[in-house]
């Protein structure tokens, strides 16, 4: 089971190019091949699936801490996606003088045809994210070595996406990414190590470019460390994982740390309403009514 907060992992700044083309770019960190819905399916189909957990617990206990983190990065990419495409459109209610006529320039007309310019679980083609992009063969070796190769390819796509965007929007959430999903390859890599005895973290980083060319990674690893800290997201299950997510990292030698529990998240930003879209739709809705309901259950609006 989850246990879900009302927040969001990173902090991301209002864009100050709000663009569809680059929202459309970055929809292949949500939905594409080697997005974040990839992540977050491949590990948590393989922690439902795992065979023998008792007896390879520490294997277990780790995939799904990490199957647990990647429900955020959909978080995160999906606001960063939404942020960028707010305020594309004229905003009212009235369709004569063809409020979304801007729109047939973006490349991706989805986010306006089939959402309220919002994420969608698509690729940055527009093609939808398919069950067929999950690996979850039962091989904890194979599905080990899959893993950190579907996190490097990921960690590809993050540098070129992060070379097509410019808003900070876009750069902050991207930046956050490539130091969560590195800690991802390297958890891999060294699951695989003891696994097999082979010195897998030799290769990382892969693409072999650091961290440190990226600014707002850089930030993220100089003043939080968050590429040393695994978290289980949950305070009494699975501790196992720090058997193998223990020692020091394979690139600057800092000791790792496991984090039993969540980390604690920033405030949503606030998506505005798009009433030329639709959205949401509900102006019959009376406030007082639930006012009314709350202060009788003492609940504080």
């Amino acid at each position: 089971m989850i246990l879900r907060y009302d927040r969001l992992a990173v902090e991301l700044p209002k864009p100050k190019n709000p663009s569809p083309n680059d929202a459309a770019a970055i929809q292949e960190l949500l939905g594409g091949k080697y997005g974040e819905m990839s992540t977050l399916m491949n590990y948590t189909f393989q922690s439902f699936n795992f065979r023998g957990r008792n007896r390879l617990r520490p294997f277990y206990d780790l995939t799904c801490s990490i199957a647990a983190e990647e429900y955020s990065h959909i978080e995160a990419v999906s606001y960063a996606i939404n942020l960028l495409l707010t305020g594309q459109t004229v905003r009212g209610k009235d369709p004569v003088p063809a409020p979304l006529a801007d729109a047939k320039d973006a490349r991706n007309s989805y986010h306006f045809l089939s959402s309220a310019q919002a994420a969608l679980p698509v690729d940055s083609m527009g093609n939808p994210w398919t069950g067929h992009n999950v690996h979850a063969s039962g091989n904890l070796k194979l599905d080990l070595l899959h893993n950190f190769f579907l996190e490097c390819g990921a960690r590809a796509n993050k540098m070129r996406v992060y070379e097509m965007v410019s808003d900070p929007c876009a750069r902050a959430m991207v930046g956050y990414l490539l130091v969560r999903g590195g800690l991802h390859v390297v958890a891999y890599a060294k699951a695989l190590e003891h696994l097999t005895g082979v010195e897998v973290t030799k290769l990382v980083p892969v693409p072999e470019l650091s961290n440190d060319a990226f600014p707002e990674a850089k930030k993220l690893q100089d003043e939080q460390k968050l590429h040393l800290k695994l978290y289980t997201f949950s305070k009494e299950d699975y501790k196992q994982a720090g058997i193998i997510w223990n020692g020091t990292h394979p690139e600057d030698g800092q000791p790792l740390e496991v984090i039993h529990g969540g980390f604690e998240g920033v405030p949503y930003p606030d998506l505005e309403e798009e009433p030329q879209l639709n959205s949401p739709g509900a102006d019959d809705y009376d406030p007082q009514m639930f006012a009314d309901i709350a202060k009788k259950l003492g609940i504080k609006l």
